[in-house]
Formats: C-alpha cells, sequence, structure tokens
C-alpha cells in the first residue's frame, strides 16, 4: 500500500514535520509558499517550492493563490499521482503520537460508536468527553438540539478517518474565545460515526484513494474550506469515522477575531449547505465564488 502525508508550511522546519519525515512507512509531501524560507529542506520527503509548483501546474496555482493553506491541493494531486493509495492531510503543527498512522480505518469495515441523529447534521465532539465544545463547521443553530441519547455499535465502510487533536482542539473561534480550552480526549469514545453528515478537518486526516478527486479544500471561503469540502464528500456517500487523538496540536499563532471574521461565511451558511447538498450534491457550486469554481475545475481535471 502506497500511503503519502500532505501538509502545507510557510516556516522553517517545524517538530512535527521533522516526525512525520522520519515515518518510513509513509512519503511525505510538504507544499511551500511564498514566505517559506528558500533554505527549507526536508530530513526525508518531497519539498515542494513555489517554483515547482507553478512548473508542475501554472494554472492551478494561480487560481488557488499564495499564502493560503489550500495550496495543499497540489500536494494532494502529486499523491495521487503517485500512485498514492491512502492520503494523510495534516498541519504542521500537530505533533504526531506514538501510534500514529497505524491500525488504519480506511479502506476497511469498523465496528463504531454509531450515532443516529435527524437534526440535520452531527457534532463528534460533543459525543466525547468535552460534550460543552463543538467542532468548527458545526452549524450553531443546532447547538442546542443535539441528541447522543440512540448509540449503538455498528460495522461501516470507512472511506475517510478523521483523527482527533489533543491540545488545542479543532473547533470555531466563538468556542474557543469562550472556553480557551486544553483537551485530553477519551480513547474510549472512538470510533464514532453517524448517520447525518459530520464536519470534519483537514489536519489530521486520512483519505481513501477514491475519495480524493471529489476532495478539493476550496479557496476563498475562509477558514469553511475543508469543512465544506467534507459535507460535500459525505454527501456523495462516502463514509467518515472519527477515531482517537493521534496528534498533539501546538498551535501556530492566530488572532482569534481575524478567525471569526474568516468563519462568519460558515455561521451564515452551513446550515443551508448541509439541507442543499443532502438533497443534491451539486448544489454547493450555489455556495461557492467564481474563483473557488475555477480552481476545482482545474483540480479536477488531474483525475479525468
Amino acid at each position: 500500500m502506497k500511503k503519502y502525508i500532505v501538509t502545507t508550511t510557510i516556516n522553517a522546519p517545524t517538530k512535527a514535520l521533522e516526525r512525520f519525515s522520519a515515518m518510513e512507512e509513509w512519503e511525505l509531501i510538504v507544499i511551500g509558499d511564498l514566505k517559506t524560507p528558500a533554505d527549507y529542506k526536508l530530513s526525508r520527503g518531497q519539498y515542494v517550492n513555489p517554483a515547482e509548483q507553478e512548473s508542475y501546474d501554472k494554472a492551478l496555482s494561480d487560481a488557488i493563490g499564495w499564502n493560503c493553506i489550500q495550496r495543499r491541493n497540489i500536494g494532494i494531486v502529486m499523491a495521487y499521482e503517485a500512485g498514492a493509495d491512502v492520503v494523510a492531510v495534516v498541519d504542521d503543527d500537530n505533533i504526531p503520537l506514538e501510534g500514529w498512522g497505524e491500525n488504519l480505518l480506511v479502506g476497511t469495515e469498523a465496528e463504531v460508536n454509531y450515532y443516529q441523529s435527524d437534526i440535520g447534521a452531527f457534532d463528534p465532539i460533543g459525543a466525547t468527553n468535552y460534550p460543552h465544545l463543538w467542532h468548527r463547521g458545526y452549524p450553531l443553530e443546532l447547538l442546542q438540539s443535539r441528541d447522543y441519547s440512540r448509540r449503538s455499535k455498528e460495522t461501516v465502510q470507512v472511506d475517510i478517518q478523521a483523527g482527533f487533536w489533543n491540545g488545542d482542539p479543532d473547533i470555531d473561534a466563538i468556542c474557543r474565545l469562550e472556553h480557551a480550552p486544553d483537551c485530553d480526549f477519551d480513547a474510549e469514545a472512538f470510533p464514532i460515526a453517524a448517520s447525518e453528515l459530520s464536519p470534519f478537518n483537514s489536519q489530521n486526516t486520512f483519505l481513501s484513494r477514491r475519495v480524493l478527486k471529489h476532495y478539493f479544500l476550496y479557496p476563498y471561503v475562509g477558514r469553511m474550506d475543508d469543512i465544506w469540502a467534507a459535507y460535500y464528500v459525505q454527501a456523495l456517500g462516502y463514509r467518515v469515522a472519527f477515531s482517537a487523538a493521534s496528534v498533539f496540536q501546538d498551535r501556530n499563532v492566530h488572532d482569534l477575531l481575524r478567525d471569526m471574521q474568516n468563519e462568519i461565511i460558515g455561521y451564515m451558511n452551513n446550515l443551508a449547505l448541509v439541507k442543499q447538498v443532502k438533497e443534491d450534491p451539486s448544489s454547493i457550486v450555489a455556495f461557492l465564488p467564481g474563483k473557488s469554481l475555477r480552481a476545482w475545475d482545474l483540480y479536477r481535471k488531474h483525475f479525468d
């Protein structure tokens, strides 16, 4: 099985990337940006500098734009074209814990804690030992309606494995401003799956090859790039299972008010988007600006 790790960075080599590069069963692709130091090097793995990215696909590069995390789309394409069976998309501030990447659920039938829900969307964080928190991108209108009472053991086919993160979890800016949590998720709660669509991110997430051509991190939609990608691929029928924390997030410096500003597009649209894509996945185009759609079209040409 060919396994690739894809990430972006604007920093000098981080502790996280040093650990990922040492994993000999995985091939690491790091996509640089304009601010990445010119002398950036990896002890093991492939660093793709801006000039190499433009040489690879200048039209896609231009359409995505610079100084944004969505440049990792280029790394996903490169991993796919290299024959990847599984791609792990990670953030460079997520330090892998011992055992990261082992016992993969992707491509298997896994027994999970399965939650039945009919309120419109499922929040996986609320099913853990932190029920007062919620996942970034979960529709805020549904927070008070979350219900985890209908839980059973079920076996599901897993196309996507969304690994959790100890330390600073992936919650939205409103939740972080209120709670400022430092989490240690109870592994007994996992794995988790649900009958409703769920938000999942791109910071510790494993994708099967067949998902890749549909999974695109949309530029120009603020901090909903990976969230809307998650809702879309699930609407197409791909199944996600959330697994126990396998990284510690030593979060890069963020301006929380700026994060909140970049999440407003989600606060205003997430519930409507979920409802519409469940009925018709292609309806997601109504929520995307033209620049996003152009980049998405160029991305999909690599999978034709």
